[in-house]
This record gives C-alpha cells, sequence and structure tokens, in this order.
C-alpha cells in the first residue's frame, strides 16, 4: 500500500482501539451497529459500500470517504463503478463535493496502483 493508505489505516486502528477501549456501551454499540449495516442482505456488501461511497462524499467526510474507498476496492469494484458512484455524488451534493472528488480520485488511484 502507498502512504495515503498507511497512513489513514494506521490511525484509523490506533484510534478505534482507544475508542472501543473505553468500554463505553452506546460507542461499542454505534461500531457494532455500524459493522452489522454493511453485510450482506436484502442489498449485497458491495452495493452498501457504494452507497456508503456516495453518502460519505455528500457528506463531505473525507475519512468515511477513504474507508469506504478501500472497502470498495477489497470488495472489487471497478474504477469505472468508482467514477459513477463520484457522478452520482457530485450530482447531489452539488460542486462542493468537487473538491472531495479530487482527494477521493488521489486515494483510488493509489488503492490500484499496489
Amino acid at each position: 500500500m502507498g502512504k495515503l493508505t498507511n497512513d489513514f489505516n494506521a490511525y484509523r486502528g490506533k484510534m478505534n482501539e482507544k475508542i472501543l477501549a473505553s468500554d463505553n456501551k452506546v460507542m461499542k454499540r454505534i461500531y457494532s451497529l455500524d459493522t452489522l449495516t454493511y453485510q450482506d442482505g436484502a442489498l449485497s456488501s458491495k452495493t452498501k459500500e457504494m452507497l456508503g461511497l456516495a453518502t460519505s462524499m455528500v457528506l463531505r467526510c473525507d475519512d468515511c470517504i477513504k474507508y469506504h474507498l478501500g472497502k470498495c476496492f477489497e470488495l472489487g469494484v471497478t474504477t469505472e463503478e468508482i467514477f459513477e458512484i463520484f457522478g452520482v455524488a457530485n450530482l447531489v451534493g452539488g460542486t462542493i463535493v468537487i473538491p472531495h472528488t479530487r482527494r477521493a480520485v488521489e486515494y483510488w488511484e493509489e488503492l490500484i496502483s499496489d
């Protein structure tokens, strides 16, 4: 993996450990709900991750965008599909999403370059 992906995954992992070590019931339940939400159901995990990516872009959360890009990569989402997701997110979210799309493209390119 490249620097962007390594740095993001290392920081995310370290901080998630600290958050979960607090033994706070609400935080543990939120993390559990998040995990359960993206499992296969009526919609596949792949579809749910693509939805997560689009909504994260509209909400303009770069950490969420990186996370969902990584999951999309793991689940075999193609570059063509990624750019369709970007198109939907930019249409729904407006031009304010463009800077996040730039960073998302940079992150995606690093994911697929390995």
